[in-house]
């Protein structure tokens, strides 16, 4: 028994050890085994990883945008928010690396193993993978502002569109944003508990589209607004990045670290300690 819980600890469960569902401890384990592979990768691998996630990200800006030029206005809201997933159904699935994804998964092997060592591979992996996003929306969101890509009724909708997303200022972009992350996260979590595609692409919805319907704000999918508006000159670069982009992308981080990697990991901290102490001994 001591060996089969050894092996699953080095590569993670692959099938529930009791019923039909992974417990709070497998999805743990699952989480920190991807997390471990992820923080070893080469950095050009992580980069180029993140910066084809920030450019396929704008793809959920596009879609709601477009989505809302399809129906009445009383319902523009709701469109936008059934399309809003789309991108992060593209990277999720893709398995490229999302800024807000890693407020969870890095932070698990982290937690599960204090050390300065283990808190330098989780800021490398932070620092690579936000670059590179935050580069691949503002390169998509430059070609949609200076080229003809897309028609004028689109680019009206995506100029409106990018405007609302990224209004508030400072602290209420923050504060909408804990909640953004706390759903990145969770769909991080909630992902690890079942290896059917079909299954995560529902999960991957469910908790995206939330974001758009009650107008959190996501640090990585609302770059691409912010960096389209200032780019087309609704808005100035500062305005872009000083009162959305930096506290969207701390909103994140407190909601993904503290309302999902802290509390899930405590769930499940005492069993694992409790293996541990057996295995040693």
């Amino acid at each position: 028994m001591d060996e089969t819980i050894a092996a699953e600890r080095e590569a993670g469960p692959s099938e529930p050890s009791v019923g039909t569902r992974f417990s709070a401890k497998e999805i743990h384990e699952n989480v920190r085994h991807a997390a471990e592979e992820e923080m070893d990768r080469p950095a050009p691998a992580l980069w180029f990883s993140s910066l084809t996630a920030g450019m396929a990200m704008t793809f959920s800006f596009m879609a709601a945008a477009y989505a809302t030029t399809l129906v009445p206005t009383r319902f523009a809201a709701a469109a936008a928010a059934a399309a809003y997933p789309l991108g992060f159904i593209f990277v999720v699935l893709a398995r490229n690396q999302l800024f807000t994804e890693n407020t969870l998964e890095p932070v698990i092997p982290l937690l599960t193993r204090l050390n300065r060592a283990t808190l330098f591979r989780v800021l490398r992996l932070w620092a690579i993978v936000l670059a590179g996003n935050l580069i691949g929306t503002l390169a998509i969101a430059l070609i949609l502002a200076h080229t003809d890509v897309v028609n004028t009724e689109l680019d009206t909708a995506l100029l409106s569109f990018a405007a609302k997303g990224i209004a508030g200022g400072f602290w209420f972009t923050f504060y909408r944003a804990i909640f953004a992350g706390w759903l990145i996260a969770l769909l991080a979590w909630l992902v690890a508990s079942t290896r059917a595609t079909g299954a995560q692409i529902v999960l991957i919805w469910l908790t995206t589209a939330p974001i758009s319907a009650f107008g959190f704000r996501h640090s990585i999918a609302g770059s691409s607004e912010a960096f389209y508006l200032a780019a087309s000159g609704g808005t100035s670069w500062w305005q872009s990045i000083g009162s959305f982009v930096i506290p969207a992308i701390l909103g994140n981080i407190v909601g993904g670290v503290i309302l999902v990697a802290i509390f899930n990991h405590g769930q499940v901290a005492a069993e694992i300690d409790e293996e541990d102490g057996r295995q040693e001994a």
